[in-house]
């Protein structure tokens, strides 16, 4: 593991009774870097966050965060998860959870200092969530709930950032904004990001390389060098077509079943042959 090295697997594996998710992964993640994790439904990528929390035990290899092996409850670590409204009528205010962020580590109520109430006020500032802080997450939009995860994630200064499709159910112009708040704070806090999409293309351009699963295999490398028809050929063990147009990438020929989200019509692209399908990456 190198000096700058923030995140580090070694000949990582991880098995469900006879499936084989992935093999023999070996991956350093840098501080400031940005990784995208890509692939189809079911090939381990939320797995590979779970392992990275301590939550899933590797079969066998090695995973380290800042030089020691990985555990729960490590407070450099932000998360944000898959997107999921809150209840209607859930009390609880934006404030309050940052405010968690800040020192949830504590037992018992959050601490309400001067000093943790100057951090949170320049958190929600920093995520654009001044206006709504003191109310009730419940009634805030989606976009705006995502944002005050955002914050929450990055109260505690973390080293790391795992984002579990932070996008999902997001419509464009949201995906942009918490996409862009995102990369906004790992550049100021020089924080690593490993985020897990089935699309990339809202983050293509903030993407210093990505993380292919697919096939019980992987690849490593920039968007350009993956993102390739004969890479993702060789992965789905088919003919895959890799387009690129007007700054966006779009797969084609990926098997039925292979990352194809029918409720998500506005990022796929059908052909007319039923075993074929376009997907927007």
């Amino acid at each position: 593991m190198t000096s700058d090295s923030v995140l580090s697997l070694q000949a990582a594996t991880l098995t469900f009774g006879d499936r084989r998710l992935w093999n023999n992964l070996t991956l350093e993640v840098k501080a400031g870097e940005f990784l995208a994790v890509l692939g189809p439904n079911g090939t381990g990528k939320t797995s590979l966050l779970k392992t990275i929390l301590g939550q899933q035990k590797l079969t066998s290899g090695s995973i380290e965060f800042l030089g020691e092996p990985v555990g729960r409850g490590n407070r450099r670590i932000g998360y944000i998860p898959q997107q999921k409204l809150l209840e209607q009528g859930t009390p609880l205010r934006a404030r309050d959870l940052v405010t968690f962020g800040v020192n949830g580590n504590r037992w018992g109520l959050p601490i309400s200092s001067r000093a943790v109430r100057a951090k949170v006020d320049g958190i929600l500032e920093a995520v654009g969530a001044t206006e709504f802080a003191n109310v009730p997450v419940a009634t805030l939009s989606g976009g705006e709930q995502q944002r005050i995860r955002v914050g929450q994630s990055i109260a505690g200064d973390p080293r790391l950032l795992l984002c579990d499709e932070p996008l999902l159910s997001l419509d464009l112009h949201h995906q942009r904004q918490v996409s862009e708040l995102i990369d906004e704070q790992r550049r100021a806090l020089n924080t690593a990001v490993v985020f897990v999409t089935h699309d990339v293309n809202p983050i293509l351009g903030m993407v210093d390389r990505v993380l292919y699963l697919a096939g019980g295999r992987f690849r490593v490398g920039t968007p350009d060098e993956v993102l390739r028809s004969e890479v993702l050929s060789y992965m789905y063990d088919t003919p895959v077509e890799v387009i690129r147009s007007r700054g966006r990438v779009v797969v084609l020929g990926a098997p039925e079943g292979y990352g194809v989200h029918d409720h998500l019509g506005h990022h796929v692209e059908r052909s007319s042959a039923s075993s074929t399908s376009g997907q927007v990456l």
